[in-house]
């Protein structure tokens, strides 16, 4: 098996002969209350040369301190395979009065488009304590991984206890086992089941693809992740996990690894579909593989779907093409973790009822800790004023600026309002 990882060195931003950039956005947050932090410093540096601060930001009271632009290689080394690393590195340490520092080393920046760094930080404890490190492994594309153990992608249902859930339900958390299912030593994470996706879409396919092959990985991965949370697959043999971090298992999941925009956007769009096939109950265990170091007939490959979308298909075109014409996109309303479902219909002006007044509660609440946005009234009518705060909702979350409250921005509205309102369960 070829290892581009090992055929070519790693690619640092002084080594790149090239003036394209890659953005970057900084999310810096509290553990104890999930409130942004003002006042965090985020210096960067070079993986192979840590010491040397190249650039040094500051966050503002929403816990951001903007786009910046870095150096990364060209573009079209992330459109086909290559022994070149198709992106750089970089480390940043992350710091803040009265909160325990973060060092993550080997956050990845593509070319053209914006890799989010969403942290949280722990409150400073009265024990010394040096910097908490993480380091993000090479991108699955890149480095060198084992491949999935194929499964069947239906599971059996008529063994005792192994379907407990009667429907399908989007979880609020998935708990992460970074390892293999047999390694006791390897650490649950609790991670948000939308930033889970994110993280492993980041991981598992370039955010430089067209959005049609974006939107196919994302399916078969929330696909795939659903048949372990409805088949309880792992709990039901004795594990007290959702899901591994393992490629021979399940997907490439990393602690702190940046996620992209338009990663992003798409799981956002999709987050309550999965697939199904005709009078199966269960998401379909949505297997995949590269396509170019490993070879997986009936499943879909990464490179393949991206040259699929190169040429105009869709994304369920593609999910067709790899996995039969009866695969076909299902979704649920059922969302754990939400103070209410989608109304099934846009909020904008003139539209009015207690739908429209849960949304303004939501977003005053997020107001007055995100100070972009302006604090309105919860009347339950929907009028220029109401507009003008979702607006600048959208504008602030790098979302389509519409006004309109449409489904990916009511459920961004409500997962940023219960983020707020609340101590995380999890920490």
């Amino acid at each position: 098996m070829n290892n581009p990882s090992k055929a070519s060195p790693r690619v640092y931003p002084t080594q790149l002969e090239t003036a394209q950039t890659g953005g970057l956005k900084l999310n810096i947050t509290s553990a104890a209350d999930n409130r942004p932090i003002e006042g965090a410093t985020i210096d960067i540096s070079e993986p192979n040369d840590p010491e040397n601060v190249i650039e040094e930001i500051k966050t503002d009271a929403a816990g951001t301190a903007g786009t910046i632009e870095l150096p990364a290689p060209p573009r079209d080394l992330s459109l086909a395979p290559s022994a070149v690393q198709p992106y750089s590195e970089y480390t940043f340490r992350i710091s803040a009065p009265g909160y325990e520092p973060v060092v993550i080393t080997g956050a990845e920046i593509l070319s053209g488009v914006t890799a989010i760094q969403n942290t949280t930080l722990d409150p400073m404890t009265n024990l010394p304590n040096s910097a908490e490190g993480f380091v993000i492994g090479p991108h699955t594309l890149y480095g060198d991984y084992p491949p999935k153990i194929i499964e069947d992608e239906i599971k059996p249902v008529n063994e005792s206890g192994e379907i407990v859930l009667s429907r399908v339900v989007i979880p609020e958390y998935v708990v992460v086992h970074d390892g293999p299912p047999r390694d006791t030593s390897a650490q649950n994470y609790y991670v948000r089941y939308r930033d889970y996706i994110k993280n492993v879409a980041s991981s598992e396919i370039y955010a430089t693809w067209p959005e049609a092959a974006i939107l196919a990985n994302v399916l078969a991965i929330q696909s795939f992740t659903l048949n372990r949370v409805y088949t309880e697959w792992y709990r039901n043999r004795g594990y007290n996990f959702t899901i591994t971090s393992s490629t021979a298992y399940d997907h490439k999941w990393i602690p702190e690894r940046n996620i992209f925009d338009t990663i992003s956007a798409a799981v956002d769009s999709v987050f309550n579909n999965f697939l199904s096939r005709p009078d199966v109950r269960q998401p379909i265990l949505t297997q995949y593989c590269d396509g170019n170091r490993v070879t997986c007939p009936g499943l879909m490959t990464q490179w393949g779907s991206n040259d699929l979308a190169e040429q105009g298909y869709s994304a369920i075109e593609i999910l067709r093409y790899f996995y039969g014409d009866s695969i076909y996109i299902n979704s649920t309303e059922e969302i754990s973790g939400v103070p209410s479902s989608w109304p099934g219909y846009n909020l904008s002006i003139g539209t009015s009822g207690d739908k429209v007044r849960q949304m303004q509660e939501q977003l005053d609440a997020i107001a007055d800790v995100y100070y972009p946005i302006p604090n309105i009234t919860a009347d339950g009518i929907y009028g220029q004023r109401t507009a003008a705060a979702v607006r600048a909702f959208q504008e602030y979350f790098d979302l389509p600026v519409t006004g309109v409250v449409d489904f990916t921005t009511w459920y961004k509205i409500s997962a940023i309002y219960v983020a707020i309102s609340r101590i995380a369960e999890y920490t």
